[in-house]
């Protein structure tokens, strides 16, 4: 069955397919009921744009079959709140959460200035298709069909996101990261990426959906 893509503010995107819901990266600049619904949390890092507790506390409430799959950095934060619920993952797992199946990649943050200490990140790659890299340029060991594209980032600059879409080389590459992209600067992205980066390159606005 066919997954449908739900983007929602920033870095969060929620996936759906048979009534099941997995949700991806519920932090600060994203709704508050971002994770609400979710049959599955997936936290890539740390960081408050792509962790806040309140959001993973309003998913889990909202459905006590809920649980987490996240790194230890951010399961040592919330792990004693909700016992039994919260599964450390890294580089080279795999699992199935809700009905999907999700293979995990990477191990650091991208660098953000030499003088900044890199913590950890993770991304995660649902049912060999689709692939949410977190704060990272990181690239899986097999074809990707959807890129879920970190396209705008304190620690990026146009040319790196370009690189990574060739790189990673999916049939498509969707923006997420984009909070902090002024609509002025949009039309430029999107032409560059787009023209340069080898891939069908789209964006969705927060609440918008398509069918992958």
């Amino acid at each position: 069955m066919s997954l449908k893509l739900t983007k929602k503010t920033h870095a969060c995107v929620q996936l759906s397919k048979d009534g099941r819901t997995l949700v991806i990266d519920p932090g600060t600049f994203s709704e508050s009921d971002a994770a609400v619904g979710a049959d599955a949390i997936l936290v890539t890092h740390e960081h408050l744009d792509h962790f806040n507790e309140e959001r993973l506390r309003a998913g889990l409430e909202a459905n006590p079959a809920a649980e987490i799959w996240t790194l230890r950095s951010v399961a040592e934060k919330v792990s004693a709140a909700f016992p039994g619920r919260v599964h450390t993952v890294g580089h080279g797992d795999a699992f199935s959460a809700a009905g999907f199946d999700i293979q995990v990649y990477g191990e650091l943050h991208a660098v953000i200035h030499p003088d900044i200490p890199r913590i950890t990140n993770i991304g995660f790659l649902v049912d060999g298709s689709v692939f949410h890299p977190g704060d990272a340029l990181t690239v899986p060991d097999r074809a990707v069909d959807t890129l879920m594209l970190p396209v705008m980032a304190p620690w990026s600059k146009i040319s790196e996101v370009i690189d990574y879409v060739r790189e990673v080389g999916p049939r498509r590459a969707i923006d997420i990261h984009d909070a902090l992209l002024t609509d002025l600067a949009r039309p430029i992205y999107d032409s560059q990426i787009g023209g340069l980066g080898g891939a069908e390159h789209g964006r969705l606005s927060p609440g918008d959906s398509t069918q992958l």
